[in-house]
């Protein structure tokens, strides 16, 4: 929906049928704390005790999963939450110092739809996916595209 920038990445008019029509759809969804905020109508969460009040209401509007995530906050960690009818889990990942940061939402998601039929459990699979993610931008820095903000190191186990 927001990309890490603020920049939108969805027009606003299809806002309301996605949380209408696609939320009640699916079985997880990804969002950072600004598009939390948009979804809900309201400010993005400035702390975890927000974020877990925002992710419960996102659970309410008919996802069968939430996963929270925390990047925009300003700790020394990275938090995660999961929201499902059965309660709440915190992940955490220490926050890697790159600027190559680039589609690290999209990355997480791609990762745990891929790792999902591996695991068909959201814990498993989100402990697997942040580590590799952890992984890509730790080898961030290696990659040598473009200028500015670059990519996460997709490739990482291979080169």
């Amino acid at each position: 929906m927001l990309a890490k920038s603020g920049d939108p990445l969805l027009a606003p008019s299809a806002v309301e049928s996605l949380r209408r029509r696609l939320l009640p759809q699916v079985a997880l969804i990804t969002p950072n704390l600004p598009e939390a905020a948009a979804l809900l109508n309201t400010v993005h969460a400035r702390n975890e005790r927000e974020m877990k009040e925002q992710g419960d209401a996102l659970l309410g509007m008919g996802c069968k999963a939430v996963l929270m995530k925390g990047g925009h906050l300003d700790d020394p960690e990275s938090p995660d939450w999961l929201f499902t009818r059965s309660g709440a889990q915190r992940f955490t990942a220490p926050r890697v110092q790159t600027r190559h940061t680039h589609g690290t939402g999209c990355t997480l998601s791609a990762a745990l739809a891929a790792l999902y039929p591996r695991y068909n459990d959201w814990p498993q699979t989100i402990t697997a996916a942040k580590k590799w993610l952890s992984q890509a931008l730790e080898q961030a820095d290696s990659l040598e595209v473009g200028q500015g903000i670059g990519p996460v190191h997709h490739f990482h186990e291979w080169w």
